[in-house]
């Protein structure tokens, strides 16, 4: 089956909610909605989240800063001009990265629907609906696609016709959807396991589920990537995606709120 963008807006269902009073919320995440201005500063403004989002996303201040913080590196050559957010989720960050004004193109992909539907609402919100590019689908299907037709490519040393130097064929992907992995930038904040991170003082990457570091980092090399990470991951695990034998460095930088560490995003360079 080919992978295609998402065409129009789906559906908001039942189980995207907007809470507008702390008795209407589950008690598990009345601690998040208290916090909701700074999970989405124009809330009111009917933003919806499924349950599950709530834990899952970036808050706004965070997310804005890490939308700064990664280059695009327009004037590289070639030039970084495309950024897919990984694990869009209600598209807290997706957003950001439309805001920033800094990418010719904005990717998100999240496998669940109705989630799906709430980050292409809350996009709407915050102006930026016609500035991202959603696809509904896993997205380590999406990146085994995009690299598989470039390393095709790369082994006969012959390019397509009509395919450009560096350009992955893309088996499977409609052709809006293939990407030149030299000049993409991934982002990815994925599902940490829970909340039991928190109970552990150095947090052991290779536990993370359903995706842990090494299947993360395989399925992003060798393009440029950033991390989005519990704030007590273990950095030595980090510091391996890097082999001794280059020069090339990963950069980590925890991101705070009010003075307290919300999470840390470790920025991967292209190999």
């Amino acid at each position: 089956m080919t992978l295609c963008p998402v065409e129009g807006t789906l559906p908001l269902t039942e189980n995207c909610h907007h809470y507008d009073d702390v008795s209407e919320v589950p008690w598990e995440l009345q601690k998040y909605w208290h916090q909701r201005y700074s999970i989405f500063n124009f809330y009111d403004y009917d933003i919806r989240l499924t349950d599950d989002a709530w834990f899952g996303v970036t808050p706004e201040p965070v997310a804005t800063k890490v939308a700064k913080d990664i280059p695009s590196h327009r004037h590289s050559n070639p030039p970084k001009d495309t950024i897919v957010d990984l694990f869009a989720g209600a598209g807290g960050n997706t957003i950001a990265f439309a805001l920033s004004e800094k990418w010719d193109r904005v990717i998100g992909i999240e496998k669940d629907a109705a989630t799906l539907a709430c980050a292409q609402h809350n996009a709407a919100v915050y102006g930026v609906a016609d500035a991202i590019t959603w696809i509904h689908g896993d997205c380590l299907d999406f990146l085994a696609r995009v690299k598989g037709g470039d390393n095709d490519a790369k082994a006969t040393g012959k390019e397509g016709k009509g395919q450009k130097k560096g350009r992955g064929k893309g088996k499977g992907l409609d052709p809006s959807l293939r990407l030149d992995l030299s000049r993409t930038v991934l982002f990815a904040s994925p599902p940490w396991g829970g909340v039991s991170y928190r109970d552990q003082d150095v947090f052991d990457l290779s536990t993370m589920e359903p995706y842990n570091l090494e299947t993360l980092h395989e399925a992003c090399r060798p393009m440029e990537h950033a991390l989005y990470l519990p704030r007590t991951s273990d950095l030595r695990q980090i510091a391996e995606l890097v082999p001794d034998s280059t020069d090339k460095k990963v950069e980590v930088v925890q991101y705070c709120m009010e003075g307290a560490s919300k999470a840390l995003v470790a920025y991967v360079p292209a190999e």
